[in-house]
């Protein structure tokens, strides 16, 4: 079992307790009340490079990122300085993220909040509308082709924007086979973590014209961002890199100094 599956595995387990405490009926008598927040895509295509700034505590090939880790500090400095959403972990077990830190992140600042989530399940979605969130995370390689369309309706259907995620050829295809209109190209494989920007150059080709691409992971100079920006990027997600500056977000101001 790989990494990404032990991760799935556990997350069922997870969000099945999960549900035993807070059906799944009792958060969609909920839902129709829940604020829509600013558009996910509008936002990253309203810059010539949108970025997604992570927070993140740790992950299982980084380890810890930074401490200590004040997360409404982090998210204040990258609104201040720029970044067009925030994207926030969601699993504890593996990554030190959850509910009150989106939370923590949702209620410092206005920009479109990501939801960055092992999704096995529709509670999450339900939930990821509740907690704030404009997009919420899709990961082709963790879903079945009918698990993906389902979640996607139905992450549309309450008014969010689905971030399908891939990291090869066939994912690829499969997104775009599945209507997906933003992708998130991974550039660390989930499988092996091994990560390489290359990834990126070579999934773009594939994308329709009318996708909004999102190159995540491994993205460390403004050179990269030029580039992936020339290839046919319109957004990037970063994460460890600035978290582990100073301050993060003049790390993520000049990471896109090129643009």
């Amino acid at each position: 079992m790989n990494i990404l599956e032990q991760i799935c595995a556990d997350k069922r387990i997870e969000i099945e307790e999960r549900k035993k405490l807070q059906p799944l009926e009792e958060l969609q008598s909920t839902v129709l009340s829940a604020e829509t927040r600013s558009d996910f895509v509008t936002a990253l295509r309203s810059a010539p490079m949108g970025l997604i700034a992570e927070v993140k505590r740790k992950s299982p090939s980084a380890g810890l990122i930074r401490e200590p880790f004040d997360l409404s500090a982090v998210a204040k400095e990258y609104e201040a300085n720029g970044a067009n959403a925030v994207s926030c972990l969601m699993d504890n077990k593996y990554f030190g993220g959850g509910a009150v830190d989106f939370s923590a992140v949702r209620n410092a600042i206005e920009l479109p909040m990501l939801y960055k989530e092992f999704v096995v399940d529709p509670w999450q979605i339900t939930h990821a509308k509740l907690m704030g969130a404009s997009a919420v995370l899709l990961i082709v390689g963790a879903l079945s082709n009918k698990e993906l369309a389902s979640f996607m309706e139905e992450i549309r259907e309450v008014e969010l924007q689905p971030l399908v995620e891939v990291h090869n050829r066939e994912e690829m295809q499969c997104a775009i086979d599945a209507g997906a209109d933003c992708i998130g190209i991974n550039n660390r494989n989930l499988k092996t973590f091994m990560t390489t920007l290359d990834t990126t150059y070579e999934l773009t080709k594939m994308a329709p014209a009318d996708c909004t691409l999102v190159s995540e992971s491994g993205i460390k100079s403004p050179q990269d961002v030029l580039r992936l920006k020339e290839v046919g990027v319109h957004a990037i997600l970063v994460g460890e890199s600035l978290l582990r500056e100073a301050s993060p977000g003049v790390a993520a101001r000049e990471l896109m100094g090129l643009i």
